[in-house]
């Protein structure tokens, strides 16, 4: 069985948990024991990815690596994190075969509304979407330079039964204009941890996924939605100059940015069918969540067939000399298997940064 390292183990990530503990031994690291996890049968591993010296048991764990870690909050335009987890991870004898990275769908910038696919150049326009852009590059590198494949799921505003944010709606924030208004792009998070399993497995190398639903959406619809599926007053509309009045810097960091992303390269490469191919679907499952707790859509694992336990009887012409015949071949086939291309030391590509 694989081994897999969770590298922020999060909402999404726990979602995919009952997946992902079927198909490998999964260790995450964290900043201190939680007994949750411990009950799932998850390996802890405690580190810090602002502390480099936490980190040096990463090295040559694992197998393939979920990492969902956002950048820390900073005044410079990198991640620090990745960069230090990816130097623990070059430290050791072996390297992961594979590294599927959650990223975010700001990377592409304001888009004016037009429908954007994974080969539109990326262009940040806030800082956190530039530090996202400094991950992806990170991992891009490390990539190409150790032979990791690297797949990366950009994604949008990611909701669920508790992910919703109806508090903003309760406050009775402004909405735009209808005609002032820009496109948002969703994912519910169950969608969202389903895409991961399928990237572990099948995302392509050095691959960017736009990881979102069907939903063609403004922002204002979405929060009208909201509010008439809880029965809540309907989000007062404005313009956008008053909008820059009552609104905070970090929301209206959402509403300047309009983008319709294209799902069509997720769908057919990795398979990726979606739960809630809307956010009708989401929200209508979020007034009845007992009815969807505890789904998974992964179809059990058929039973194995019981072994036989009668030994088939030899052929007429093979008696000890076919017994000695089959272990020259199995000899033969062992020594002509290549060398594991994860246990090749390579040099150094990133160097480990102090801490701060």
């Amino acid at each position: 069985m694989q081994r897999l390292l969770i590298i922020g183990c999060g909402d999404v990530a726990r979602r995919a948990l009952p997946r992902l503990l079927r198909r490998y031994r999964v260790y995450a690291l964290v900043r201190k024991p939680d007994a949750a996890l411990r009950a799932l049968g998850v390996t802890q591993i405690v580190g810090d990815l602002d502390q480099p010296a936490s980190l040096k048991r990463l090295a040559g764990l694992a197998d393939v690596i979920l990492h969902s870690a956002p950048p820390a909050d900073s005044d410079i335009a990198a991640d620090t994190r990745t960069q230090h987890l990816l130097a623990a991870l070059q430290t050791g004898k072996s390297l992961p075969r594979r590294i599927v990275y959650i990223s975010t769908s700001g990377v592409y910038g304001n888009c004016e509304g037009a429908e954007v696919d994974e080969t539109r150049a990326v262009h940040p326009e806030s800082a956190r979407a530039t530090r996202r852009v400094a991950a992806e590059t990170l991992l891009r590198e490390f990539g190409r330079h150790t032979r990791t494949k690297v797949s990366i799921l950009r994604a949008p505003g990611i909701y669920a039964a508790d992910r919703l944010p109806l508090e903003r709606v309760k406050r009775g924030d402004p909405v735009l204009n209808a005609d002032e208004d820009s496109y948002s792009n969703h994912i519910h998070a169950d969608d969202l941890a389903h895409a991961v399993v399928l990237a572990l497995t099948h995302g392509r190398s050095n691959r960017a996924y736009n990881a979102t639903d069907d939903s063609a959406l403004k922002m204002g619809d979405w929060f009208t939605q909201l509010a008439e599926a809880f029965e809540l007053p309907a989000p007062p509309r404005v313009d956008r100059a008053t909008a820059e009045e009552q609104l905070s810097p970090a929301l209206m960091s959402f509403v300047r940015e309009s983008r319709r992303l294209n799902n069509e390269r997720i769908k057919r490469e990795l398979g990726l069918k979606l739960a809630y191919p809307t956010v009708q679907e989401g929200i209508a499952a979020a007034r009845q969540p007992a009815a969807d707790a505890g789904t998974d859509e992964t179809p059990p694992r058929p039973k194995a067939k019981p072994k036989s336990t009668t030994k088939p009887k030899p052929k007429a012409d093979e008696g000890r000399s076919g017994k000695a015949k089959g272990k020259t071949a199995t000899a033969k086939k062992r020594k002509s298997r290549k060398p594991r291309r994860e246990e090749v030391q390579l040099p150094l590509f990133f160097e480990l940064a102090p801490s701060a």
